[in-house]
């Protein structure tokens, strides 16, 4: 794992990576286009096979607002997340937003993720990018994907007792306060669950969440992560976290 210092910017998008060589230059130019002023990019690789940590040095080394955590093996998503959270917050980040490497999320989206927990623009402390609010959606998936997705959220909220829409959606800006309050070293969930899983916390804790909609779109290159493993995980965790309530750790 890389041990160099963290770089120090305000706003810090993090961006697992698993082989996502054919994607990661777009996403990072068009990220760090539209992104806020004072934003830095935290690509965390898993030691893609298909050289996708590789490319990522490169465009660090010609751009000094990318920064480039490679991790040894894959973990899963959940532990991605967790190491660059933790480097972004070392690094002095004010507000940290995850999503994914695969262009499924719009980078023209992160600027209102971010102003929506700003003073003036919401006060959020957690801006969830949802699908499921009014003015959101999702276009290119088939009825099968849209239903496990949609009975994820309806699921959770059941057993959590959230009033979010989007549970299950990986498109979020977090003030740092959220991420130090909610222990994230602590959450060890991988998919759905991880996204559930911080959202619930951070509820619990008394932060206010908020629901920005946003257009959802399948990825058009590579393939996608998603399992019935990963499904299955969200389905026992969240009686489990219901459960624990605000017992972490």
């Amino acid at each position: 794992m890389s041990v160099t210092a963290p770089k120090s910017l305000p706003i810090r998008v993090v961006l697992p990576t698993y082989n996502e060589a054919d994607n990661l230059e777009e996403i990072a130019a068009a990220v760090l286009a539209e992104a806020p002023a004072g934003t830095g990019l935290l690509v965390v690789d898993d030691a893609s096979p298909d050289g996708t940590g590789e490319l990522a040095d490169r465009l660090a080394t010609g751009d000094d607002r990318i920064d480039v955590l490679h991790r040894d093996v894959k973990e899963g998503l959940g532990p991605a997340y967790v190491a660059g959270f933790r480097r972004a917050l070392a690094g002095g980040a004010e507000r940290i937003v995850q999503m994914d490497a695969d262009l499924s999320h719009d980078p023209a989206d992160v600027p209102r993720l971010v102003a929506a927990t700003m003073e003036g623009g919401g006060g959020a402390d957690l801006a969830l990018g949802s699908r499921y609010v009014a003015g959101g959606g999702v276009g290119d998936w088939g009825r099968g994907r849209q239903a496990i997705s949609r009975w994820g959220s309806i699921y959770a909220r059941a057993w959590l007792g959230l009033g979010v829409y989007d549970l299950t959606g990986g498109f979020k800006c977090f003030r740092r306060e959220v991420l130090e309050a909610i222990r994230i070293e602590t959450v060890s969930a991988l998919g759905y669950a991880f996204q559930i899983e911080t959202t619930y916390r951070a509820a619990r804790a008394g932060f206010r969440v908020v629901e920005v909609p946003i257009v959802f779109r399948d990825r058009r290159v590579g393939e996608s992560k998603m399992s019935r493993a990963i499904v299955a995980e969200a389905a026992w965790r969240v009686p489990l976290m219901r459960l624990r309530g605000t017992r972490w750790g």
